[in-house]
């Protein structure tokens, strides 16, 4: 990722881009940030909560997560190229109405059917930063843009430690998870019109169209894919049910590849897959994706589940959750906010090799140690502390690497990968929990039945092994000026 010959460096802040005011309205780009993060980290320690209002089971709880994570994987990369067509400014506003109106229908949800619909709304959330970062990218000098970048990061970071504090302080005051819901959604509805408030336009627009049959395949691809792991719950793996649509989507998944490598304006430009100094980078971004995502439920319904029913747990509260979640959020904002800093000295790729590893060992520690509540802090802020470092370079590492035209669709890949990850984690994980008890071709949704803590062990070894693998990713990526 040489930024030595990037036209952001090149060409320093003409008189056409003020990088004064710009700079000034980051602040408002912050308080998006941290309002996406408090929806991201408000909803984990409220999940066992919702889902004895709504009559859900633990196993299921992960498609909260895992409906987001889907729309945003179809939603991103959409958002990012219409933001390099049209302006960045423009598809930002209309994010941010999404995820609104989705809030809302979160907190009113009476159903798990309209409850996963609100949580498709709330899909734009992931292309927030991408096309922050585009904007910043488009007004500001590079070494200006990477301390928005960082600032951007740290800000989604210190919102979802808040939104999980919060959230808990909230639902315990009220006692009522619909109330404790409304507090996000109103935040929501006030970055709508924040958002007209002084943040200019990009002045640099791409050009060509929306590959419109791009995002059609690949949402076909993605629904096919939830829905064979969506069966394996209730079947046995190697059943029609769970095989046809599986091949299925594999099936549209490379005719959409091939497609998007054939035409001139593709959704996503899988070329910059194939280049070693890059494609290292975008695999750690799919483990992080399915570490930090796919472990946002199972630790909620772990540390919640009553020991002398399961045989593991604490029966801790939606605050207790979070709370206990607090020394992991406080070590991942010291982290992302250092990792300029940490890179500065070491590089970008032995700063992501350490960080990675680290989450690996803090995942390890859980899967060996977790019949003490303290055993689970330590090894969280460990994990707290790899995470934040990761988030923060990832993304910059990733935008100084594409061409200006494209900054909002390349960003918005990097998104991508991380939220399709989680998403496909998030519908393992709930076939990974699933409980034996549930009958063959029955669901699960409304028993009380647990999942084995073998399955919460399988799923902590898996996240061990992603990151570890991460590590090794990033070891192979090819050197570059940055590293």
């Amino acid at each position: 990722m040489s930024t030595t010959d990037s036209p952001a460096q090149t060409s320093a802040a003409p008189a056409d881009r003020p990088s004064a005011s710009v700079g000034a309205v980051v602040g408002l780009l912050i308080l998006f940030e941290m309002t996406s993060g408090f929806l991201q980290g408000g909803i984990a320690p409220l999940l066992p909560d919702i889902g004895a209002d709504l009559g859900i089971a633990d196993s299921d709880l992960s498609w909260v997560i895992a409906a987001q994570l889907l729309a945003a994987a179809v939603s991103v990369p959409a958002f990012g190229r219409l933001g390099d067509l049209y302006g960045h400014r423009r598809m930002l506003r209309v994010s941010l109405v999404c995820v609104a109106v989705g809030s809302l229908l979160v907190a009113f949800a009476p159903s798990l059917p309209l409850l996963l619909a609100g949580r498709v709304l709330q899909g734009p959330l992931a292309a927030l930063l991408p096309l922050e970062i585009a904007l910043v990218r488009d007004r500001l000098s590079v070494e200006r843009a990477r301390g928005a970048i960082a600032r951007l990061v740290g800000a989604l970071t210190f919102g979802t430690l808040l939104g999980g504090v919060l959230m808990g302080l909230a639902h315990k005051a009220t006692g009522d998870v619909r109330t404790t819901l409304l507090i996000p959604a109103a935040l929501a509805v006030l970055c709508v019109p924040v958002s007209f408030l002084a943040i200019p336009e990009s002045t640099r627009t791409a050009g060509g169209r929306l590959d419109w049959p791009g995002v059609g395949l690949l949402s076909v691809s993605m629904l096919l894919l939830l829905t064979g792991i969506s069966a394996a719950k209730s079947g046995p793996l190697l059943s029609g049910a769970v095989l046809v649509p599986v091949l299925l989507a594999l099936l549209v998944g490379t005719g959409w590849a091939v497609r998007e490598l054939r035409v001139a304006e593709p959704l996503v430009d899988l070329r910059a897959l194939a280049d070693r100094t890059v494609a290292p980078y975008f695999l750690c971004a799919v483990a992080f994706g399915v570490v930090y995502f796919g472990s946002l439920a199972p630790d909620a319904t772990f540390l919640a589940a009553d020991p002398e029913r399961a045989g593991y747990g604490f029966a801790l509260s939606a605050l207790a959750i979070s709370l206990i979640a607090l020394p992991a959020g406080v070590a991942a904002v010291v982290g992302s906010s250092l990792t300029a800093r940490i890179a500065g000295r070491l590089g970008y790729r032995p700063t992501l090799i350490a960080s990675f590893a680290l989450i690996g060992a803090s995942f390890l520690a859980t899967a060996a140690f977790h019949a003490e509540i303290w055993q689970l802090v330590a090894a969280k802020v460990l994990a707290g502390v790899g995470m934040g470092v990761a988030l923060g370079a990832l993304p910059t590492v990733i935008a100084e690497a594409s061409a200006p035209s494209r900054t909002g669709v390349t960003t918005a890949l990097y998104n991508n990968v991380k939220t399709l990850g989680g998403a496909v984690a998030g519908a393992v994980i709930a076939v990974i929990l699933a409980t034996p008890e549930t009958e063959p071709g029955a669901t699960s949704l409304g028993t009380d039945a647990a999942p084995d803590e073998s399955g919460y062990v399988t799923v902590w070894m898996i996240c061990a092994l992603l990151s570890l693998g991460a590590a090794a990713a990033a070891a192979f990526a090819r050197r570059a000026e940055t590293d």
